[in-house]
């Protein structure tokens, strides 16, 4: 088996040399530019993918403004989900890989025409699925199973309240909480967005800026509240969202957009049994991931596989312009996925 440092031999048909999007420094959309790197080399359990799409997602968006570094070993390239073909791999852990089509759940570095991937990351397309809409797959999915069936424990008839619904993580959540059977409530910055979600799926769609989501949630739920809250605002959200749950509900954060800092009501929490958690992705092992991969692939892969459920797609931009994918994205008037054409 390879070592971590081990270099393999490289089919010889690969060129030297690729073109990825970088930066000088950080800021705004901007400073993304084209370049010429290195072509990266798969080592230790690892596949080296020609990328023919590739998801955007907030978390480039603050790696991009010096916010958010990569992990130690994670390349400095953006990019958290592809897909394409494996072109080759470390020997002994995905020789058999080797031209098959797959998306990937990536460290980074999915912004570029190849990229390195964890071979334990990846997940098979299958015939008939767009590569444009598998790239659009695994940070939402991989993110959302775990954050709201795995750390939220939520369950068949339980309800879920969404903040953001029609962002990709909204609306992928949305998709998996009604395909397990869930009531989905969703909060959205105007009446449009909120006919957008429920057209993905969701009960109920909430305009947070026109009506107060706390006591929507309440009413909609005949005052029991929502089991679960997926939240990705944080800041002053934290104690509305308590409002929200039931008893014995469980809070899970998985970004700090509206603040990192919240002040709650602790005997509200005790009271009412309420659980406080949440994670990020990125940094979690290797292993972890791979484990995820595999209870997604056993679990809600074959819902993507025979088109029961696909990601929600906003628009495709050339790998040039990412810098406009980007300000697309921090507008905020996308609906479901932005991705980039690679390859």
């Amino acid at each position: 088996m390879a070592t971590r440092g081990t270099a393999i031999s490289m089919p010889t048909d690969l060129p030297e040399t690729m073109t990825a999007i970088g930066f000088d420094e950080p800021g705004g959309p901007d400073v993304l530019r084209p370049e010429t790197v290195p072509l990266p080399s798969p080592e230790a359990d690892e596949v080296l993918v020609r990328v023919a799409y590739a998801g955007v997602n907030r978390p480039d968006c603050i790696q991009r403004a010096g916010q958010y570094p990569p992990p130690p070993g994670a390349s400095p390239i953006l990019g958290l989900e592809i897909a394409g073909e494996v072109v080759a791999a470390a020997p002994g852990v995905g020789e058999a890989m080797v031209g098959q089509t797959v998306c990937a759940l990536a460290p980074g570095g999915g912004y570029a025409e190849y990229c390195v991937v964890p071979a334990g990351h990846c997940l098979p397309v299958p015939e008939g699925m767009d590569l444009k809409n598998a790239a659009a797959i695994p940070e939402t999915l991989f993110t959302v199973w775990h954050n709201v069936f795995e750390r939220g424990s939520a369950c068949d008839g339980e309800t879920l309240l969404i903040h953001g619904g029609t962002s990709g993580i909204g609306t992928m959540a949305t998709m998996l909480g009604k395909a397990f059977g869930l009531t989905v409530i969703v909060t959205c910055g105007d009446d449009a967005k909120c006919a957008e979600a429920e057209k993905v799926g969701a009960d109920l769609a909430i305009n947070y800026k026109t009506s107060d989501f706390v006591e929507a949630v309440k009413d909609f739920t005949d005052g029991k509240g929502a089991n679960v809250v997926l939240d990705m605002v944080s800041g002053d959200y934290v104690a509305r969202n308590l409002q929200c749950l039931a008893e014995d509900g469980r809070h899970v954060t998985i970004a700090v957009l509206g603040g990192m800092k919240a002040e709650i009501n602790m005997a509200v929490v005790m009271s009412r049994r309420l659980t406080l958690t949440g994670s990020t992705l990125r940094p979690r092992s290797d292993a972890f991931k791979t484990a995820l991969a595999q209870e997604i692939a056993a679990e809600a892969w074959p819902l993507f596989a025979d088109g029961t459920l696909a990601p929600i797609m906003d628009e495709t931009f050339p790998l040039a312009e990412a810098a406009v994918a980007h300000a697309r994205m921090e507008a905020g008037d996308h609906i479901g996925k932005i991705v980039l054409a690679v390859g």
